[in-house]
C-alpha cells in the first residue's frame, strides 16, 4: 500500500542537552488555570475542588518548535499571548491517579497559546466551540523540552511574558488552581495519553492584544526561554 500523496511531515520540538526531538502526537490545552486571569476573563468562582477543568485541543501542526518568525493569523483584529508551563507526555497512561503523574512526564517547555481573541469571545455569546480561535496554524510556539530527569518536576518558579521589552504577564506556577498532577489526571479520564502529547496547563493574567511585527519574549524558571516574532 503507498500513500496517494506524500505524508506531511512529523512536527517534532527539540530536547535540551540531545540530539533528540520529541514527535508530537496530540496538543491539549486547559483554559482558566489562575484565578486573576479567569478573573479577566469574567470567569469567577471557580472552585477548583468541585468543577473540572476546561480542555480544548490544538493541532499538533499548530507547534512551531523554537519561536522564530510567526506569520499573523488572518480573520482576527485581536490576536493575544498567553504564556504556559507545557507538559510533555513520554509514557502511555489512561486514569492516571495524581500520585503517578510524575513516572507519565517526560520534560517540561515553554509554551504560548496564541489566541483569536475576538473569535473567542463570539464563539462564547453564540455558545460555539473555540476551534478556530484557538487550534489555527503556527498558534503553538513552543522552546526546547527540557527533561525532567535534569530539573525535576517544578510546582513553583516565576512564569513571565513581554512585548516588545514591556512586561505583559508575570506571575508563578504554584498560583495554578489545578496543579499539573490534577490536570493530566482528569485529562487522562478523557483520553489515553501516549507519548508525544503536549500540555499546555493555562495562563497567568495579564493577556493581552499584539500586532505584526511584536516581538516576544516569555519563559518559566527553571525551564527556558522562548521568543518569537510575529511578521
Amino acid at each position: 500500500m503507498t500513500y496517494i500523496f506524500p505524508p506531511a511531515a512529523q512536527p517534532a520540538i527539540p530536547i535540551v542537552g540531545t540530539d533528540q526531538t520529541f514527535p508530537v502526537h496530540r496538543i491539549y490545552c486547559i483554559g482558566r488555570n489562575y484565578a486573576a486571569h479567569a478573573k479577566e476573563m469574567d470567569a469567577l468562582n471557580i472552585q477548583p475542588s468541585t468543577d473540572e477543568p476546561i480542555f480544548f485541543s490544538k493541532p499538533a501542526d499548530a507547534a512551531v518548535p523554537e519561536g522564530g518568525n510567526i506569520p499573523f493569523p488572518t480573520k482576527t483584529q485581536n490576536l493575544q499571548h498567553e504564556v504556559e508551563l507545557v507538559v510533555a507526555v513520554g509514557q502511555e497512561g489512561q486514569n492516571i491517579s495524581a500520585e503517578s503523574v510524575n513516572s507519565h512526564i517526560l520534560g517540561y517547555a515553554v509554551g504560548c497559546d496564541l489566541t483569536r481573541r475576538d473569535l473567542q469571545s463570539a464563539a462564547k455569546q453564540a455558545g460555539s466551540a473555540w476551534d478556530t480561535s484557538k487550534g489555527f496554524d503556527h498558534s503553538a510556539p513552543l522552546s526546547p523540552i527540557c527533561l525532567a530527569e535534569d530539573i525535576g518536576h517544578p510546582v513553583s518558579g516565576r512564569i513571565w511574558l513581554t512585548v516588545n521589552g514591556e512586561t505583559r504577564q508575570e506571575a508563578d506556577l504554584s498560583e495554578m488552581l489545578w496543579p499539573t498532577g490534577q490536570i493530566i489526571s482528569v485529562l487522562s479520564q478523557f483520553y489515553v495519553l501516549k507519548p508525544g502529547d503536549l500540555i499546555f496547563t493555562g495562563t497567568p493574567a495579564g493577556v493581552s492584544k499584539i500586532e505584526a511585527g511584536d516581538d516576544i519574549h516569555c519563559g518559566i524558571d527553571p525551564i527556558g526561554t522562548l521568543n518569537f516574532q510575529m511578521t
